[in-house]
């Protein structure tokens, strides 16, 4: 059985701060939450009905298999977020603009090759992300690897994401409207309706992200075009930068901003119908949106001489378009970060597949609390120090299905226990990640896992250490 409790959730209008001004109407609804999934006979029945996503760590159905537009439009939304708006400002601090599009393409083009290798995996297999390396890391140590790091990460910048956004809209609430909105509140308020359309899965998602990445273009669009005008263009053709960051540097913050997006894709790109499909959905998910929302990030910081995107907005008279934008871009992205949270957990305890909903709730809960009071940001250098040992995770799943395995998804199976082979290459990369300052870090960690797993694949015979060995 389902046990459920029943909100109540009211119309409201809202002005939103995240880069400006527009006002928006959100018409509330009535939202039955199932909130604890307990043992009984019609589970699945009764989540179905929920339109609660109940498949976990299972292989997807071709029943539930999605269109490619369907879930490009999910990348779409998790690349328009405030920190691609702030990545892009970033790179235009070392770069003219010019030079800092370039960047901004070579980077998410480094991103979206390893999604498109990564995503067709688990499209082929059916599995997300943390079951897709557990060949490559053996199922033990995927659990306590990338599963324990993308948990910790992905609860980590839910709380950040939401104290950004809670703080920027009560900003915007004292000084629009003279109301001292209070910032626990805040956090409580947009972290839960957040969490809600992570709790229900893919489904609401799909729907969040097809409704918000139009209107996240229009708005972004509409606050580039105000920010050019009026002198803003000549002031973006004869922008030099201060500071000298390099073409590396600005190739190096574009492939950071979204790196954790590549080793997660598989959560949601488990859903395309075949590999081609997950490739599609990546490249054009990703590219479009992503660039577009730094290089407005790089042109109202340039305009508007502001690198914090609510200051951006109300600089060109926008405050209460960049609040709405500030919702809507934290929200389609916060949501990837307590799915994605939800399945690292059920993957860690081994948990049933039905639990994903309640545990990601959980984990968004964890999320709200560390965000009260600003608790986060004091381990927000953590998170960022998470990203190295992410990107080298990423290059062991390649190696180890793409190089030794062949792409066959038949012959994909998880390695019993720990795969050592596949633990020294990610070392190996995250080291070199971590300490390479002569070039993209993130580019070389990549090639220095995949030549270590290869040569070790390669070198051992023994088929207790090596998944590629049969035993005779």
């Amino acid at each position: 059985m389902i046990v459920y409790v029943h909100k109540n959730i009211k119309t409201f209008s809202a002005i939103m701060p995240m880069t400006g001004d527009i006002p928006c109407c959100y018409t509330y609804y009535n939202a039955i939450i199932p909130l604890f999934i307990l043992k009984g006979g019609n589970d699945m029945a009764e989540a179905k009905k929920s339109h609660v996503e109940t498949i976990t760590l299972e292989q997807v159905p071709d029943s539930e298999k999605k269109s490619w537009p369907s879930i490009a439009f999910i990348w779409a939304g998790n690349v328009i977020c405030v920190p691609a708006l702030m990545v892009g400002a970033m790179v235009s601090a070392g770069l003219n603009f010019k030079d800092s599009i370039l960047a901004m393409f070579i980077g998410y083009g480094i991103v979206v090759v390893l999604m498109m290798l990564i995503a067709a995996q688990s499209a082929q297999t059916g599995r997300p992300t943390v079951m897709a390396v557990s060949r490559a890391l053996g199922d033990r140590g995927s659990q306590y690897t990338l599963s324990l790091i993308i948990a910790i990460s992905m609860i980590g910048w839910y709380g950040y994401q939401t104290i950004v956004c809670a703080s920027s809209f009560c900003s915007l609430m004292q000084s629009s409207f003279g109301i001292a909105f209070p910032e626990w509140l805040a956090c409580v308020l947009w972290g839960t309706l957040m969490l809600v359309t992570a709790f229900y899965g893919i489904g609401l998602t799909k729907i969040l992200n097809v409704v918000s990445v139009p209107l996240l273009f229009v708005f972004l669009i509409y606050g580039v075009s105000i920010a050019l005008g009026d002198g803003g263009a000549a002031v973006l053709s004869a922008y030099q930068p201060e500071g000298g960051g390099g073409m590396m540097v600005g190739i190096t913050i574009s492939v950071g901003g979204f790196i954790s997006g590549a080793a997660t894709c598989g959560d949601y790109n488990r859903y395309s119908k075949d590999g081609k499909s997950a490739a599609l959905s990546c490249l054009f998910g990703v590219i479009p949106a992503g660039v577009g929302a730094l290089a407005c990030g790089a042109i109202l910081s340039i305009c508007s001489g502001d690198s914090d995107i609510t200051v951006m907005f109300a600089n060109v008279g926008l405050p209460a378009a960049g609040m709405l934008v500030l919702i809507l871009a934290t929200w389609t992205t916060n949501v990837g970060n307590a799915y994605s949270a939800g399945i690292a957990v059920v993957d860690i305890f081994k948990m049933r597949d039905d639990r994903r909903a309640i545990v990601t709730a959980i984990c968004g809960i964890i999320g709200i609390l560390f965000s009260l009071g600003g608790i986060v940001y004091y381990f927000v250098d953590f998170l960022s120090i998470l990203s190295y040992l992410i990107t080298p995770i990423c290059a062991v799943l390649i190696a180890d299905y793409w190089v030794m395995g062949r792409g066959k998804a038949e012959g994909w199976e998880p390695f019993p226990g720990v795969n050592w082979l596949g633990i020294i290459a990610w070392i190996c990369g995250a080291l070199t990640t971590y300490f390479d300052k002569f070039f993209i870090p993130e580019l070389v960690g990549i090639a220095v896992t995949i030549v270590v797993y290869w040569i070790l694949c390669t070198v051992v015979k023994n088929p207790k250490y090596n998944p590629f060995v049969k035993e005779t």
